[in-house]
């Protein structure tokens, strides 16, 4: 029987390091907000991020997969 999660934890992982010195830091998993990518695409197959002053694309496959795009 699988669970709906409300949250999901973080694993320590040298890409999620935040200071930018790609080295896992000694944390505890933590919570996050998770959010539903139909709360995000709402309706639409493309919708565009902005993210430190750039244009990302996040677009759905036919397969259902998520695709993220400079």
């Amino acid at each position: 029987m699988p669970a709906t999660p409300n949250a999901f934890s973080v694993l320590n992982h040298p890409s999620l390091d935040q200071s930018g010195g790609g080295h896992a830091s000694i944390q505890a998993t933590r919570p996050v907000p998770m959010l539903e990518s139909t709360e995000l695409l709402k309706g639409n197959k493309t919708i565009g991020i902005m993210h430190n002053g750039s244009l990302y694309r996040l677009q759905a496959t036919k397969l259902g997969k998520l695709i993220l795009t400079k």
